[in-house]
């Protein structure tokens, strides 16, 4: 695997969309070709190279270039965007819609990350040592296909409206989530090591919810039905289990109803 190394050299004044620095972009280009790359801070059209200077060529394909990014990328935007393979380091933290769309390869962010990261998100690894903000594996705004594949693991705090229409994959919060989690969830996994503010799993209709900590104001529209031991995140523990949301509709497999399920650790 090849390496491109972007160091920040001239932080924008605005905010840079940089939805062009993926593998897939990179991929088969030399150094000097990538810093030629168009990016976009507000309505300007730059060159790569005018914010970073830019060390090492592409590897052949996608899933042989991993880039690293180094300074200050808190005002640099949706990195990884649709990325289909390879690796993306981010040495720091970094702004809104990281790994969006993204259907293979890994992202590492070793700070923060601000809201829409996994967005729409479809395959791949999206891992972030610090906290995340709102939306976090979420459906962009007026759609309903939220998170459809993959895994984010989130060492610290998420925001509120993580999850939001969640069709499938895995978020994995290490620390507390914040109001409105898998709100309309028609599949997949949250984990919360923590504790969720309130209004968890509405209108859900599949899918899965792990709670470590508390529920603040547990939703009326889960029902407790028992108690299960399972494996979770590598830690064997006894949860209690609820059904819901009741007052959604739900699909039948086998003459029975299927419905989505809170677990909250015992």
């Amino acid at each position: 695997m090849k390496t491109v190394t972007l160091t920040m050299t001239n932080p924008p004044e605005l905010y840079l969309e940089g939805q062009n620095i993926t593998p897939d972009a990179f991929a088969g280009k030399t150094a000097a070709e990538i810093a030629a790359i168009d990016v976009w801070e507000g309505k300007l059209k730059s060159p790569l190279g005018k914010y970073f200077t830019v060390e090492g060529n592409g590897g052949a394909t996608a899933a042989e270039t991993r880039i690293i990014l180094r300074g200050d990328c808190s005002r640099l935007k949706r990195v990884g965007q649709q990325m289909t393979a390879g690796e993306i380091v981010i040495e720091g933290d970094a702004d809104m819609y990281i790994g969006g769309w993204m259907k293979g390869g890994k992202i590492h962010v070793k700070g923060n990350v601000d809201s829409f990261c996994g967005l729409a998100m479809e395959g791949g690894e999206l891992i972030i040592d610090g906290k995340a903000g709102h939306h976090l594996g979420s459906s962009p705004r007026g759609e309903w296909r939220g998170m459809q594949g993959g895994l984010i693991r989130v060492a610290g705090s998420a925001g509120n409206d993580t999850a939001t229409f969640m069709n499938g994959g895995t978020i994995i919060i290490g620390g507390d989530a914040d109001i409105h989690v898998s709100t309309h969830a028609e599949g997949g996994t949250v984990i919360i090591k923590g504790n969720a503010k309130g209004r968890v799993g509405g209108q859900m209709v599949k899918g899965d919810i792990y709670v470590f900590g508390q529920i603040e104001n547990p939703l009326p529209g889960f029902k407790q039905v028992g108690e299960v031991e399972q494996e979770v995140d590598g830690v064997k523990a006894r949860f209690i289990h609820y059904i819901g949301d009741l007052g959604e509709r739900h699909p039948v497999s086998k003459g029975k109803p299927v419905y989505g399920n809170i677990y909250t650790r015992i």
